[in-house]
Formats: C-alpha cells, sequence, structure tokens
C-alpha cells in the first residue's frame, strides 16, 4: 500500500514524501506584483512538503484577480522571486508557481481596466478591490484572435517562473478564474472555436497547457481542476463528458500532473482517476469548505489510487505539517482574520511543535 511518507518519483523530481502544499492566496505581495523576504521565509519554512504550489500568481495585468497578489510578467517580479525559490531550495525543498489570470473575476479598480472573459457575463459575488468588496462587472468578451494571446500568457509566465528559479508551474483552471470560465456551460456562451461544444469549450485550456509544455517541458508543467464546482457563479453541465474529453487531450500532452479537487461526487472524480495515466495530486476536500484534509482523507484517496495528496489551510498554522501528519501531533488552528490582512502576523507566527521533555 502506497504510504503518505514515501518518496514518489515527480518529472525530474525527488519528492521525499506525497504531502503536496496546495496553492492559497495570501495577498502579501508588495506594490508592483513583486515578492518579498516575508514571502521568502513563509515558503521556506514549510518546505518539508514533498512539493509546494504557489498561491495564484498573475501572468499579465488584465490577469490579476485580487490587489496584494504576485505577478510573472515583468523582470522585476521574476528577480523578485529568486530570493523565494532560493531560500526554499536552501531548505531542502521543491516549489512550483501557480499560474493565475482571474478573466472575470476582478475588477477596474485592481487593475485599471476591464476584466476579460469567455463572454458578456459578470461573476456572481463580490471581489475584492483596494478600497473593499465590490460588485464585479460584465466582463470585455474576448475576441476570437486575442484568446490566443491569453493561452500564451501562461506560457510566457512559465518562461518567468524558470527564470525565477521555480521548479515547474500549476495552470490555474479551477475555482471559476479564466481557464474554468472557458469551460463553463454558463459563463462561456461563444459561438466560436472556443465555446459551444465539449470540444470547443476545453479548447482554451488544453492550448494553454500545451503552450505552457512547449515553453517549459511537461515535466514542469501541471494543471489544477475543480469538476463540477461553482466558485464565482461558474457551472457545468455535463462534467464527467467534459473532464474526460479534457483529459484525453491533456494526456496526449503528458504533463507532469492533474490536481484535482474534491467538488464532484466521488464516483465522479474515480471515473477521472482511471481516465488519467498520469500523476493525480488529489485535493480531497472542498476548498474553503468545512473540512479540513486530515491523514485520514488523505490516506483513503492513497487507496484509491492518487499519487500525491494536497494539504491547504492546514498548512498556515503548521508550518511543520508533514512532521505532525507523521507523528500524529495536534494541528495548531490558524487565525482567519489574518488569512488576507497582510503583514507577518498571521503569515511568519506560527510556529513549529513544541516538544516538552519528560519529567
Amino acid at each position: 500500500m502506497t504510504h503518505l511518507f514515501d518518496s514518489y518519483r515527480l518529472g525530474g523530481l525527488s519528492l521525499p514524501n506525497r504531502v503536496v502544499m496546495a496553492p492559497m492566496t495570501r495577498v502579501r505581495a508588495a506594490a508592483g506584483g513583486l515578492a518579498t523576504p516575508s514571502m521568502a521565509t513563509y515558503y521556506a519554512q514549510r518546505a518539508t512538503a514533498g512539493l509546494i504550489v504557489s498561491e495564484g500568481v498573475q501572468p499579465s495585468l488584465v490577469g490579476q484577480s485580487n490587489p496584494g497578489t504576485p505577478g510573472l510578467h515583468d523582470d522585476r517580479q521574476v528577480a523578485s522571486w529568486r530570493q523565494v525559490t532560493g531560500a526554499v531550495h536552501a531548505n531542502g525543498g521543491r516549489i512550483f508557481a501557480q499560474i493565475m489570470h482571474g478573466g472575470r473575476v476582478s475588477h477596474p479598480d485592481t487593475i485599471g481596466m476591464l476584466p476579460v472573459g469567455p463572454s458578456a457575463v459578470p461573476a456572481v459575488g463580490e471581489v475584492f478591490t483596494p478600497s473593499g468588496p465590490q460588485s464585479p462587472p460584465t466582463p470585455r468578451a474576448l475576441e476570437t484572435a486575442e484568446v490566443p494571446e491569453h493561452a500564451r500568457s501562461f506560457a510566457d509566465a512559465a518562461r518567468r517562473a524558470v527564470d525565477a528559479g521555480f521548479d515547474g508551474v500549476e495552470l490555474h483552471g479551477a475555482n471559476g478564474y479564466l481557464i474554468s470560465q472557458f469551460l463553463s456551460s454558463n459563463a462561456n456562451l461563444r459561438t466560436d472555436r472556443y465555446g459551444g461544444s465539449v470540444t470547443g469549450r476545453i479548447r482554451f485550456a488544453v492550448e494553454a497547457v500545451s503552450a505552457t509544455v512547449e515553453a517549459v517541458g511537461a515535466d514542469r508543467t501541471g494543471i489544477r481542476l475543480s469538476p463540477g464546482a461553482t466558485f464565482w457563479g461558474v457551472r457545468e453541465d455535463d462534467v464527467p463528458e467534459l473532464y474526460a474529453a479534457l483529459l484525453a487531450e491533456l494526456a496526449r500532452l503528458e504533463p507532469a500532473y492533474i490536481h484535482l479537487e474534491a467538488t464532484a461526487d466521488e464516483d465522479v472524480l474515480l471515473g477521472l482517476r482511471r481516465a488519467w495515466p498520469g500523476t493525480l495530486v488529489m485535493n480531497p476536500v472542498l476548498p474553503m469548505g468545512p473540512k479540513f484534509t486530515d491523514r485520514a482523507s488523505a490516506d483513503h484517496w492513497l487507496g484509491l489510487g492518487a499519487e500525491l495528496i494536497s494539504f491547504g489551510r492546514g498548512f498556515i498554522a503548521n508550518p511543520d505539517l508533514v512532521e505532525r501528519l507523521r507523528l500524529g501531533l495536534p494541528m495548531a488552528p490558524a487565525d482567519e482574520a489574518t488569512y488576507y490582512q497582510g503583514g507577518d502576523a498571521g503569515y511568519l507566527t506560527y510556529p513549529a511543535y513544541q516538544h516538552t521533555a519528560a519529567a
């Protein structure tokens, strides 16, 4: 049986365990989307994970979703990330950059222009802006000739990520952001080759992965997906068919992994596991849902055939999460009020477990 602390070969990387630190937005970047020394410390503290996937990093200004997030679309940003990747590697870790294009989930107050999307359909909910939560605007629908440029933006950011010292990249194809919007039945109302049929709706995702594989290599490319999720108001009417078709196309490109969220029934996810011939990273719980990934849910999915298990919120207050899982130590609770507030409090202030000597 596969164990959480078995080593694993992922592309050109040797992972010492099957624990993946999931991408989590923490909005601690400096002005201009620059990574900071505090970010270097934060990720280095968690370098015992088999693999770290960074917070979402915008590939372009129009791709930025939230204020305070980092980018990978200019030279200053690349230089700022080298302190992060260097710190992680110095602590013996491995780190992929998650490339996240927000699409319609943004606001002119954040990016200085109207957000773009597959169609002129606004997101549902409130988006973060520099002045607080606001209703999302109706995005500008991309012209057919523009769509390939946005697919290539993932590849351009991937090249910059590798230049910055990242070991690879994960495309954010989940949670209602741009790739997810193209996959959607209600955010994507296009009638050109990027919409309509399942073949049309998966095209953008496939082109983004293909361009990234060509740019940095298949073994440095992964993608995160949330089958059936309804984040930001997206809907997918034909989940098994849609994702079977998508995985069939992605399998031809042989990326390092797919990263699935538990946003569909387990039987649907098991069907995707059977359909996918490569490495599966499984996030066993609903992101931002009531449950946290724990040892039991990790072991459950390892038993169902996942190779790697991603843990999100558990890493926030437990920089030594791998050791706590290994030894069955108690988990420290996180202060949710500090998730996105900025600064080092609730970011660098969680210690490793304090062992006490026997009397």
